[in-house]
């Protein structure tokens, strides 16, 4: 499988995020990727277009009033006096067309919750993310697996709003530039709302997701059972879920997809799976994630793999090297 990352990424810093009702250091840290290239190795740098070409693309895929605010949110924030990251703190019930002009406002008016600051090299880790994937995705669409090392997450990031620690939707991004019929599969721990928003409806794409039950986990408002559609299926699954009943939720997944007939896969891969993960309640072991690639590499599809989430950090190398090796 050939491997994609950009160390432009590791500009994204931000210090803390408000998650759970207090104030706690950031958990998407830049520690996360390097023990990820610690386990797998030797990786390829994608070439990083300039940035009017890469926002023509993203502007197919996120909304241009979401990537404007998402380049200057963390300048706009210190021009008004504030310190830190740029953090929301307002959100609107209803939300509406309107124009806003003070930074709060419109953070509040393209996030949806507290967790997900901009931090002053945020934007410029987004871009090298957005190439990182565009790198991995042409790969793909010549017949390879190929592995996006992308950070922060994606699946949480909608057309216009931030979230979940996910700022640009990198699976998303991949299965709209395809061009081709394509399936994504999201096994982080948290429903990708953001993609199922995303390519609900949308022909030729597809989308299924693996995830801990919303009535007790985030993202709450997603990803229930019955929001299934022509081309949306949800399997929520209790905390404390073991390899059998994921591996058996992961088959039925499988095998709807093959259903779809894509021509490629996507799949969104989160470790927070692991029985470790500070911040999750299934009980996946190391060894279980060459496992379960070997059930999606079953489908036999040319794929690539998005990184997601996965928090304890001294096992995450071990973790996606362990699903890698499934391919």
């Amino acid at each position: 499988m050939r491997t994609f990352w950009h160390e432009g990424q590791l500009a994204h810093r931000p210090a803390s995020e408000f998650f759970n009702g207090a104030l706690h250091p950031a958990a998407d840290k830049v520690e996360r990727a390097e023990h990820i290239l610690a386990a797998i190795g030797r990786t390829e740098a994608p070439h990083l277009p300039d940035e009017a070409t890469l926002q023509a693309i993203l502007e197919d895929v996120h909304s241009a009033d979401y990537l404007a605010l998402l380049s200057t949110a963390h300048a706009e924030w210190r021009a008004a006096g504030r310190e830190g990251d740029a953090m929301p703190y307002a959100f609107p019930v209803r939300r509406r067309p309107l124009r806003l002009e003070r930074i709060d406002a419109r953070l509040g008016q393209h996030s949806y919750d507290t967790c997900t600051p901009v931090a002053e090299g945020t934007w410029p880790a987004l871009l090298a993310g957005t190439a990182t994937v565009l790198g991995a995705l042409e790969a793909v669409l010549g017949g390879e697996h190929a592995f996006a090392l992308t950070r922060p997450p994606g699946h949480h990031a909608g057309t216009d709003t931030m979230g979940g620690y996910s700022y640009l939707n990198w699976a998303a991004i991949a299965a709209i530039r395809s061009g081709r019929r394509t399936a994504v599969l999201d096994i982080d721990y948290h429903h990708g709302n953001g993609t199922q928003d995303m390519l609900a409806g949308r022909e030729g794409l597809s989308f299924a997701s693996i995830h801990a039950d919303p009535v007790s986990d985030y993202p709450y408002f997603w990803g229930h059972a019955d929001e299934n559609g022509d081309n949306i299926r949800n399997w929520p699954l209790p905390r404390g879920t073991l390899l059998e009943a994921y591996d058996a939720a992961l088959a039925e997944g499988c095998a709807w997809i093959g259903e779809q007939s894509p021509e490629l896969l996507v799949v969104s891969f989160g470790a927070d799976t692991w029985e470790g993960d500070p911040i999750s309640h299934f009980a996946l072991r190391t060894e279980d994630y060459a496992r379960l690639a070997r059930r999606i590499a079953g489908l036999g599809l040319p794929t690539l793999v998005v990184m997601e989430g996965g928090y304890a950090v001294e096992a995450l190398g071990h973790n996606v090297a362990s699903f890698l090796s499934g391919f």
